[in-house]
């Protein structure tokens, strides 16, 4: 059986690897039931389970429900009922084992990662306001005078190296938040295809009207289909007449608190 610190250790390596979780606590049985109170269980964004509440109809029905909790970002109470027993707020089993069995579903979520592809002024207003907020940072850009420690000293990373090479190598979580502001339009054409292609939850170039339309048309010409396109915000930032780094930087960083807040799928 799986110790509750193996099942939180589980559980803290899917987080760090950016996989959202349902974790099940059993928080009252009232007649038979498999498991006690305090039983545990997670259930991973992919349907994948970790410990038991005990199996069978009810764990098949919890793993369902907890779908919708990740979906909806929403933590809840569920009561199973396998009394045989018609009971309000309570979800039939269809059972005759006798009992009641009460489950808190809570949904835990990533840490916040940024990954920033440009060292520049935008990038650097962008990331102290991101520190803010609590993102987990990566820098990534070709020029070590611009991604160094002394001018980031708030990013968990800073990788630097062929824009292209070190952006085809990446590994990115489906939770994860991608800025592309780096100048260069050929290798940043290169770098923001890659990132898309990687599927991370947003994606926004910073760049004119003209460019986004066109690299836009560029992706489509080269395959890359509607889904993955509509995590793509292009030119990237709400439209607040921003003009320095620095109110560039708070328009990305509303709009992408926006869509973190407002993004159920």
């Amino acid at each position: 059986m799986t110790s509750d610190l193996e099942l939180l250790n589980e559980a803290r390596r899917l987080l760090k690897k950016g996989t959202r979780l349902a974790l099940c606590t059993v928080i009252e049985k009232k007649g038979s039931g498999p498991r006690e109170a305090g039983t545990k269980m997670i259930v991973s964004e992919d349907e994948e389970t970790y410990g038991t509440i005990g199996g069978g109809a009810i764990e098949r029905t919890l793993i369902n429900v907890c779908m919708d909790a990740l979906k909806e970002r929403t933590p809840r109470t569920v009561t199973f009922n396998a009394t045989g027993e018609k009971k309000t707020g309570m979800v039939k089993m269809g059972l005759m084992c006798g009992g009641e069995v009460s489950v808190f579903i809570d949904t835990l979520e990533p840490d916040l990662q940024l990954i920033l592809v440009g060292a520049g002024h935008v990038a650097l207003s962008l990331a102290r306001l991101a520190d803010i907020m609590g993102f987990q940072m990566t820098i990534i850009d070709d020029d070590c005078t611009l991604a160094n420690k002394e001018r980031f000293p708030m990013a968990e990373r800073i990788v630097t190296g062929d824009v292209v090479k070190v952006v085809s190598e990446l590994i990115l979580s489906s939770s994860d938040f991608v800025v592309v502001a780096y100048g260069d339009h050929k290798r940043e054409y290169v770098a923001l295809k890659s990132m898309i292609e990687k599927k991370p939850a947003y994606l926004g170039l910073l760049s004119s009207k003209a460019k986004a339309a066109t690299f836009v048309k560029r992706l489509r010409t080269e395959g890359i289909s509607e889904a993955h396109l509509k995590i793509l915000h292009a030119p990237i930032g709400l439209a607040i007449g921003a003009e320095t780094p620095e109110e560039i930087g708070i328009s990305i960083l509303a709009e992408i608190i926006q869509y973190k807040r407002t993004k159920r799928e």
